[in-house]
């Protein structure tokens, strides 16, 4: 899809914070992050809903895969894994890393952003890519 931003960035025409890519998707870290570490994954073929997904199952093993790694790196009490459906029109999953006093009270605030540096989602993102195995 021409406009999708998503599209854009498996093209490469968009930059991004990459910790992980396969034949069949691309994990990045969020520009709006809810907590450090927060991360997307989609996958490389256009779909508009996660429901949509061709390997369904696959999709959902790497991002329990993906979730586990977050959690050995950055050491969070959980990673919620959440599918909002809204936003951009290509199906994603949100891993996002849940923190101690992260100001996300009973959960997960989509309102709750945090203002991270390039530096340190450089840093987050190289973190994440090396642990994985």
């Amino acid at each position: 899809m021409d406009d999708c931003i998503f599209c854009k960035i498996i093209k490469g025409e968009i930059s991004c914070h990459k910790v992980y890519e396969d034949d069949n998707f691309l994990a990045f870290l969020d520009i709006k992050p809810l907590n450090l570490g927060h991360t997307l994954l989609i996958p490389k073929k256009h779909f508009q809903w996660v429901d949509d997904v061709d390997n369904y199952d696959e999709y959902w093993q790497l991002a329990r895969k993906l979730s586990k790694v977050i959690q050995k790196v950055l050491n969070p009490i959980i990673v919620s894994k959440v599918v909002y459906g809204l936003g951009v029109s290509h199906a994603h999953i949100h891993l996002i890393p849940k923190f101690e006093n992260d100001g996300h009270i009973g959960g997960i605030n989509p309102n709750n952003s945090k203002q991270i540096s390039s530096e340190e989602m450089t840093k987050i993102a190289e973190l994440i890519k090396n642990s994985i195995k």
